[in-house]
């Protein structure tokens, strides 16, 4: 009861301090319109991000600083994306070493360094820095070969194309900052 009486003798105090405190906004404070940034084109970060066959390699890839160019309209890249399926398939993971080898032992500081730079070359292996089909990836020493297998000119340029001689584009999509291809293998490091 006497808690009650309290804090309605107190409440008035309390709410008026608040007030004093308060700094109205007056109208030249306020901006005159709100301009919402919008693009034409969703970027590459965004077509990732709803391509549920590409969830694998995305998650790869946003563990790494260069996954800032994805949603940078100023930064264009060409990316081939292997599809889950493609990624579930390969003997090693992106992130595993090329070759175990159980007699080193390595701290979880080491293993971290480790898988790091494995996914860092396994994600550059599959990006050509622009949208204008060059050839090299952003991993030194490793380009992509791009070959014409078939003439039919009912079909799009991308799929009458195959990568370094066996892999195919199953699909491409445009982006404000580049082209997504989703393949159907993985760009091998070896």
């Amino acid at each position: 009861m006497q808690l009650q009486l309290l804090s309605v003798l107190i409440l008035p105090f309390v709410v008026s301090a608040s007030l004093v405190d308060q700094i109205p906004l007056g109208a030249s404070q306020m901006p005159e319109t709100y301009v919402p940034l919008a693009q034409s084109q969703p970027t590459i970060a965004d077509l990732l991000t709803i391509e549920p066959s590409a969830s694998i390699f995305y998650t790869y890839a946003r563990e790494l600083e260069l996954s800032a160019q994805f949603g940078d309209v100023h930064r264009p890249n060409t990316l081939f994306v292997p599809t889950n399926k493609a990624v579930m398939a390969l003997a090693r993971k992106p992130h595993q070493d090329p070759v175990a080898d159980t007699d080193i032992v390595l701290t979880e500081a080491e293993q971290d360094a480790s898988s790091k730079q494995n996914v860092e070359r396994w994600i550059s292996a599959h990006i050509i820095p622009a949208s204008n089909r060059e050839y090299p990836t952003l991993l030194d020493g490793k380009p992509i070969s791009i070959k014409e297998v078939s003439a039919n000119s009912d079909s799009p340029a991308w799929a009458r194309v195959v990568l370094n001689d066996d892999i195919h584009i199953i699909s491409a999509k445009e982006a404000s900052n580049g082209i997504v291809y989703m393949i159907d293998e993985t760009v091998k490091l070896d």
